[in-house]
């Protein structure tokens, strides 16, 4: 099975050969409920997001991306930050790319759909915000998430 590996400033890390812009959405319900799924590819917890296609906006991105790894529709009301750290590679086993890090990270409000698994995500779920610590997750979603939690008057920058 491929997988994804994460590295963050590990000597270990292959050197990056690509930079793919890509989108996160922390998708939230009414009762301010955060859209988790668990990856296939690597077993840990993460907001839904992929690379951004050619053809395509920052936003339209993000509410596809929700769809296919979820089944729910969000809008996007948003935005937590830009995460461009070259210290965090992400290795994909399948065809041996090293990607450099390069999300934009949204926010968003679900307005439909029932929270559906995916062949990219083996579990989906609305996690209380209370409850998100405990979820195993890499070190990159884990400060995104936090960015969000915290509310900061502005978006990151990094």
């Amino acid at each position: 099975m491929a997988r994804r590996i994460d590295f963050y400033d590990d000597p270990e890390a292959p050197a990056p050969n690509s930079l793919v812009p890509s989108v996160n959405v922390v998708v939230t319900n009414d009762a301010g409920d955060i859209l988790m799924i668990c990856r296939t590819d690597n077993g840990n917890w993460a907001v839904p997001g992929g690379a951004i296609d050619l053809g395509e906006s920052l936003p339209q991105a993000a509410i596809r991306e929700t769809l296919e790894e979820t089944g729910i529709t969000c809008e996007i009301t948003g935005l937590v930050g830009t995460y461009t750290d070259p210290r965090h590679v992400i290795l994909y086993t399948s065809n041996g790319e090293a990607r450099q890090e390069f999300s934009i990270v949204l926010t968003g409000r679900a307005i439909d759909g029932e929270p559906t698994p995916s062949d990219e995500s083996r579990e989906v779920r609305w996690v209380p915000r209370d409850e998100v610590d405990s979820l195993l997750m890499d070190r990159s979603m884990r400060l995104r998430i936090g960015h969000f939690l915290a509310e900061a008057a502005g978006p990151h920058i990094g």
